[in-house]
């Protein structure tokens, strides 16, 4: 496209100093600095130089005031936070990629008194030497476990990890083939254990284990026999596993610990609150085993953590570990984790006070209720192409915990209104979705997208409406 017909040649684009002059500029530079201003507006440039050597662009487009507009909307790219809160209404509580339990608010409050201020990490205040930080948090978990000692590190595959390569570093560990799981991101227990320098010795088949089994396969470099809670899949059918006594019963017989990657890991029985049965620490505990590892942010509901309980010599071992400096957890994650164990000394009042058991027992009216209130502001937000209705739905746990139970819920379900296209009209629906300020993540299932409301709180509410009106917006730009 020639000048005369309108287009501007690159000889028309202004200089970086022209660009910075215009008032926009001159106001991102007082906002953001000169340097990342002056980077941006470059930038911009640069960016607009091939269409305009092609002829490509009027002289409207190579204004200054334009480019600074252009610049202006890279600094905002750029300076926009990747880390952002989303609202989960995919209908999976614990949900890994949305980043497991949320936390209580009196754990909030102990984080932010943690980011503000010096804390006693590792300072006894009774003697006014340095201290250790597990003590913050190991009384509790001996109280509530029924452990002689406990210590904490980043996950649980660290606390796997930790344990096997204290207990049995260039030897074997014993487990059951049925017991070899996988878990989120391919991480394989035989992985696990062959990073923790450990030999692994298979026993019995996918489906059954006998005790013979692991008594069999015991000899002279064996050091230690090892459960994993299955608690990602279900095996059914002609199946036998064998449980943590009479496991336990062998290894002390002889003389030889047994490890229980519990995974989930729960602090009490779930059944009370009409929940699935989940074994407890305690109980894997009381039935004999050396040690106990398993999550934080599960179904415990607290951080991101790998907690390890157990024997008192045995767990003394694992923190002289040199690894466990490289695993342990950082002031946040203990400022969090000591008020969520403190409120399981009343677990009367757990429903109210642990977010992750209030979502897991919300009742179904409460969600039908906000489905009434919201069903007419969705249906007016994605206009006349969607169709949208009240239903019921099944939400889950997530993050591997009780994988086959699901929880009764209701939520939104919204099916483009024209069958041709219905799949491209749903995935444009999705991505619009996660595009708002505030994005929402849902599901798409069985011909529809659904938002089941299971997490969605009532003080949550007021602010995913608030942004409903700009959803139409954001279908028509995708």
């Amino acid at each position: 496209m020639s000048s005369a017909s309108g287009a501007a040649p690159a000889a028309r684009l202004p200089g970086v100093d022209r660009v910075l002059s215009t008032p926009l500029a001159r106001q991102l530079s007082a906002e953001h600095g000169a340097s990342s201003t002056t980077a941006a507006v470059r930038a911009a440039i640069d960016a607009l130089r091939p269409a305009a050597l092609a002829g490509e662009l009027d002289g409207e487009a190579l204004a200054p005031e334009a480019i600074a507009h252009h610049a202006a909307r890279r600094l905002a790219d750029r300076l926009a936070p990747r880390f952002k809160t989303v609202f989960n209404l995919t209908g999976t509580v614990l949900h890994t990629n949305l980043g497991r339990a949320l936390l209580p608010d009196a754990a909030v409050q102990a984080v932010v008194q943690a980011l503000t201020a010096p804390a006693n990490l590792e300072y006894d205040l009774a003697t006014g030497g340095r201290g250790d930080r597990d003590d913050l948090v190991e009384d509790l978990l001996c109280e509530l476990t029924g452990a002689e000692a406990a210590t904490v590190v980043n996950n649980n595959a660290a606390a796997v990890l930790l344990a096997l390569n204290t207990l049995a570093l260039g030897r074997e560990a014993i487990v059951s083939r049925g017991e070899l799981v996988e878990i989120g991101g391919a991480f394989r227990i035989p992985d696990v254990m062959a990073r923790a320098g450990s030999t692994l010795v298979e026993v019995g088949t996918t489906n059954r284990t006998h005790a013979h089994d692991y008594a069999g396969a015991i000899g002279a470099q064996t050091a230690a026999l090892m459960k994993v809670h299955c608690s990602n899949y279900a095996i059914t059918g002609f199946t036998k596993s064998v449980a943590e006594a009479e496991v336990a019963a062998i290894a002390h017989a002889h003389g030889l610990p047994l490890v229980v990657d519990l995974g989930s890991g729960t602090l009490v029985d779930l059944a009370q609150w009409g929940l699935p049965h989940e074994p407890t620490v305690r109980d894997v505990i009381a039935a004999g085993a050396d040690l106990v590892t398993f999550s934080g942010d599960k179904l415990l509901g607290g951080p991101q953590a790998g907690l390890i309980v157990g024997r008192k010599d045995l767990i003394a071992a694992i923190k002289k570990n040199p690894l466990k400096r490289a695993l342990r957890v950082g002031k946040l994650t203990l400022a969090a984790l000591e008020p969520v164990l403190r409120l399981y000394l009343t677990p009367e009042r757990l429903p109210e006070r642990l977010t992750t058991l209030r979502l897991f027992t919300r009742p179904q009216a409460d969600m039908q209720a906000q489905v009434a209130q919201l069903l007419p502001d969705v249906q007016s937000a994605v206009g006349a192409g969607y169709a949208v209705c009240s239903a019921a739905c099944s939400s889950q746990i997530g993050s591997g915990a009780l994988p086959v139970n699901t929880l009764p819920s209701w939520g939104l379900a919204l099916q483009p209104v024209q069958s041709k296209g219905a799949g491209s009209a749903l995935a444009r629906l999705e991505a619009a979705l996660r595009a708002l300020p505030r994005p929402v993540i849902g599901r798409i299932e069985s011909g529809a997208l659904w938002l089941d409301l299971r997490c969605l709180e009532a003080h949550e509410l007021p602010a995913f409406q608030a942004q409903l009106p700009l959803l139409g917006k954001a279908l028509a730009q995708i």
